[in-house]
């Protein structure tokens, strides 16, 4: 039977947003934490490369969702009421996350916040918002995005702790319903 008839796992597009979007996200969030503390008095390319993927993770997560909209994803497998409901809740809190960490990085490099160039990988300029040019009007966004990364740091260990668990421990397929060329479990 084709993977696309089996029904058990996630398409090939969903699981290859999940995991370029994964890798963006992990990458993101260790160059802003780390580069949190670094000075800000001379041009970072860390900061320049964190926004520029920023922006990448916002497309492809409106991409992701507008793919989610459109395209059931496979049945949990059996489990108590309460894990398929975090599950659900997390997921959903996921695609809140890399759609408004990254609009609101742009919202306050935008209001002129930090100094870095706002490009795509140095091919292009990226646009900025039409908001006014205030480092007061881009603060919220900047706290936001500041919270909201520490957040997801801990949602994405919790998710990754919630996935291993359902595989080493509980043995269910959860974990295998997302991985790029696993096959069905036979018997």
């Amino acid at each position: 039977m084709a993977r696309a008839e089996r029904g058990d796992r996630y398409t090939r597009v969903a699981i290859w947003l999940h995991w370029v979007i994964a890798a963006f996200v992990l990458y993101n969030l260790t160059g802003g934490i780390y580069g949190s503390f670094l000075p800000e008095t001379a041009p970072n390319p860390l900061f320049s490369g964190h926004k520029a993927l920023g922006i990448t993770i916002l497309f492809l997560s409106l991409a992701r969702l507008a793919w989610r909209l459109t395209h059931r994803p496979p049945p949990l497998p059996a489990m108590p009421r309460w894990q398929a409901g975090s599950a659900h809740a997390l997921h959903w809190l996921f695609y809140v996350l890399i759609i408004l960490m990254p609009l609101s990085g742009w919202i306050f490099s935008s209001a002129g916040m930090k100094r870095w160039p706002l490009n795509w990988f140095g091919l292009f300029d990226i646009p900025y918002l039409p908001i006014a040019q205030s480092v007061t009007g881009g603060a919220p966004a900047f706290t936001f995005h500041v919270y909201a990364g520490w957040i997801m740091a801990g949602l994405v260990m919790l998710h990754i702790a919630a996935a291993l668990k359902h595989h080493l421990v509980d043995r269910d397929r959860t974990l295998a319903r997302m991985l790029p060329g696993a096959e069905p479990r036979q018997g």
